[in-house]
């Protein structure tokens, strides 16, 4: 379905300049077919060559909106574990997206900062607090990856913001994916700073004097989601949990308490 609407909407809000594109690609055919002629070349042979073209490019096209499609994948399962508090998302269900953001960002050389708040929040919330304030400092600090900043655009780049800005143009197209990209802009407005400035606390171990630097300007849901991250104890590794007695040892020693005291 997703797929399915953002093929539409890249295919359908990228017209002007894939028009022109389209336009050179066939005047060069037709060059090419002209010369072909020229030299002598039978027409059979012209006609498989010009198949073969045609199927290598239509593989590379699905394969670039394939790319642009798992971002916007990422956001969306991204915004559903950030933004519902209600539901308990199981650790191997986080992980999975996480990966999913690491492979976006390693598939571009110059990726959107939405994908680093994105995954330095998750990272945050499964309490790696040094991978996340790697990915936040990119968004908070490093004003050269600004979007304004990204001036020299790679193709993954520019493809991706092309289909962004048809979305934007026609949110009916793919609602679900624009509603994610709200939702996780808002996020790296409010608390993209904050979620920083914890997680050096956390790994400087100075837990209380980052719940005391807490802001009291923040009001309404926003305070409380931040606070709630504040106060949220630290997470214990596998090692540190001990497994309960098993049942048999604890009945014997209540019953053989009561035999003693009897």
């Amino acid at each position: 379905m997703i797929e399915a609407c953002l093929v539409k909407t890249v295919e359908g809000g990228a017209m002007t300049a894939g028009n022109k594109k389209l336009t050179q690609k066939i005047i060069a055919v037709i060059v090419i077919v002209t010369l072909l002629d020229m030299v002598g070349v039978s027409l059979t042979v012209m006609i498989f060559f010009t198949g073969v073209g045609f199927l290598v490019w239509r593989a590379a096209q699905r394969a670039e909106n394939r790319e642009t499609e798992r971002i916007f994948d990422f956001y969306i399962s991204a915004d559903e574990i950030l933004r519902e508090k209600e539901r308990h998302w199981y650790g191997f269900e986080i992980a999975e997206v996480i990966k999913t953001g690491e492979r976006v960002l390693n598939s571009m050389p110059d990726p959107p900062p939405l994908s680093d708040f994105a995954l330095g929040a998750l990272y945050h919330k499964v309490a790696d607090y040094e991978a996340a304030a790697e990915h936040l400092l990119q968004v908070v600090e490093d004003e050269f990856s600004a979007e304004y900043r990204r001036n020299e655009p790679s193709p993954q780049l520019r493809r991706y913001v092309e289909a962004l800005r048809s979305i934007e143009r026609q949110p009916a197209v793919a609602p679900q994916i624009l509603a994610a990209v709200r939702s996780l802009e808002r996020g790296r407005r409010r608390h993209a700073a904050q979620l920083l400035a914890e997680s050096r606390e956390r790994l400087s171990g100075d837990f209380s004097q980052a719940k005391q630097n807490l802001p009291d300007s923040f009001s309404g849901e926003s305070s409380a989601s931040v606070r709630e991250a504040v106060t949220e104890p630290f997470a214990r590794p596998l090692s540190a949990i001990t497994a309960p007695p098993p049942i048999c040892e604890v009945l014997h020693d209540v019953y053989q308490d009561e035999t003693k005291t009897a």
